[in-house]
């Protein structure tokens, strides 16, 4: 059985199927701040949808994370690493991409098990 969360006009922002958790990409809300205020806002909200999955860090998977500049990556990663589940830390793979905003500095795609 799939199990959709937050279903929009053109995609899901959570899936569940057979004890996996799937997170669409996530964006912060206030792109006015920097690119460590827009990943603390990021992964506030990736706590709220695995929880509302039931789920959290420390049952992640992989992790896939977007910048707009590579430039930024330790300014992100010092947020990341501050939040992530050091015993228990995913997957993970890091780049600079183009973003549907320019004022979007990073996006972040997370998997999980429940």
């Amino acid at each position: 059985m799939i199990e959709r969360l937050e279903v929009g006009a053109r995609m899901s922002r959570v899936v569940k199927h057979n004890g996996v958790v799937y997170l669409a990409g996530l964006t912060a809300d206030d792109l006015s701040q920097d690119v460590a205020g827009q990943t603390r806002q990021v992964l506030k909200k990736a706590d709220a949808k695995l929880s509302s999955a039931g789920t959290d860090k420390a049952m992640l998977l992989t992790a896939t994370i977007w910048l707009r500049e590579i430039q930024d990556f330790d300014r992100m990663n010092s947020v990341w690493e501050a939040w992530i589940d050091a015993a228990n830390p995913p997957a993970r793979a890091t780049c600079e991409a183009r973003m549907a905003d320019d004022d979007i500095l990073v996006e972040i795609v997370l998997t999980a098990t429940s």
